[in-house]
């Protein structure tokens, strides 16, 4: 998708920081693509014992509207962990993610959602102060969108949320327990031993699962996209594929769900990689974690990692791999043993059974994983 440049834009975004568990490093690049549709999330301390990453790729730019695949991918950055806090407290960690990736696309619905994604997008900046001249005070009575303030009306409160969409792949890591929760094509590898182990599953279009999801509400697969259009089946936005009356949230033509993945961490983990499909397509999970593992004996700092990396993964023309924006985040365990050591008993006891699970425990199709394996995801 999307037209390339005449040369590769190689600037790179870059950031290290470090919690009480972890460290991390991580870079971005716009590449050959006209625009940056990538986002992303790093916050080692979001709680006493939390670190919370994400890594989010816009898709569906249209030049007609300031809304695109980088507003979502930036509201998504933006929000996404606040509201799994939110929910955490009644449906514990894992749920909450679930539950969360749902939320996204309830909030970026109405004018306060439409308000929001354009001030995130590429001309939010000089709108911003037009737009909040536009709002309309909020009418009394129930306005239908009663989730905590975003009921705002105004000149859009029909608006049913972005034709364009992001991926989410994020991690929870809490003391020595780690939550992956994904929609779409980006991915989160851990390195256990020096071996790659997948997190998450790449949500194709032509998946079984997938395939049959899409054609049971109305659409159908093309050439390996959905619609003819869209090259993944997952994602958050795209209402335009979510708008079957007839079905939930989690069986329209492309869903917000994201498989949950729960493990248990041990010193024999290393790191994990979160990546959008821009890495992904470059190198495999395995090729990543033994080029991670190559430069940390060379390289003083994450960030510089992450920066070889997406130079190591650029195409030379345009055209092909290695022309997609790009953006990887490299997280280090430490103390994983002291973490675990220092979970007093109430915490421990307060785990329920949803938050060692990585689906939905109703949901018929779901594989029911224990939280300390590793699901190998096939194809």
């Amino acid at each position: 998708m999307g037209v390339h440049l005449s040369t590769p834009k190689t600037e790179k975004h870059s950031q290290d920081g470090e919690g009480r568990q972890v460290r991390y490093g991580l870079a971005c690049m716009q590449g050959w693509r006209t625009t940056m549709e990538d986002a992303h999330a790093a916050l080692p301390q979001l709680d006493e014992c939390t670190s919370f990453f994400g890594v989010f790729d816009g898709h569906g730019a249209h030049s007609k509207s300031d809304i695109t695949g980088k507003s979502v991918a930036k509201f998504c950055a933006k929000y996404l962990h606040v509201q799994i806090l939110k929910l955490e407290g009644k449906f514990g960690l894992a749920t909450a993610a679930k539950k969360a990736y749902f939320r996204m696309d309830e909030m970026m619905q109405g004018h306060r959602g439409w308000r929001e994604l354009h001030e995130l997008g590429e001309k939010g900046q000089k709108l911003a102060g037009m737009l909040e001249g536009m709002v309309r005070s909020p009418k009394g009575g129930n306005s239908g969108r009663p989730w905590d303030g975003w009921s705002e009306e105004g000149n859009h409160s029909d608006f049913e949320g972005p034709t364009c969409g992001s991926t989410a792949c994020v991690a929870i890591i809490r003391n020595d327990q780690l939550v992956v929760a994904n929609a779409g094509d980006s991915r989160c590898v851990i390195s256990r031993k020096g071996q790659a182990q997948d997190l998450s599953r790449d949500h194709k279009p032509d998946l079984p699962a997938e395939r049959e999801r899409i054609q049971h509400a109305g659409g159908f697969v093309v050439a390996g996209r959905v619609n003819g259009s869209l090259n993944l089946s997952r994602a958050i936005g795209d209402m335009e594929m979510k708008n079957n009356l007839r079905f939930p949230a989690d069986r329209q033509i492309v869903s917000a769900e994201p498989e949950v993945n729960t493990v248990q961490l041990s010193d024999d983990d290393e790191f994990i990689v979160l990546a959008c499909d821009g890495i992904w397509d470059c190198m495999s999970s395995q090729e990543v974690v033994d080029f991670v593992h190559e430069k940390l004996r060379t390289e003083d700092s994450l960030s510089a990692i992450c920066e070889k990396m997406l130079d190591r993964c650029l195409a030379p023309e345009a055209g092909g791999e290695g022309c997609d924006n790009m953006t990887v985040i490299v997280v280090q365990f430490k103390n994983l043993t002291k973490s675990a050591a220092t979970t007093s008993s109430s915490e421990q006891s307060a785990a329920t059974t949803e938050e060692l699970r990585p689906n939905e425990p109703d949901d018929p199709k779901s594989p029911s994983t224990p939280a300390e394996t590793i699901p190998v995801w096939s194809e």
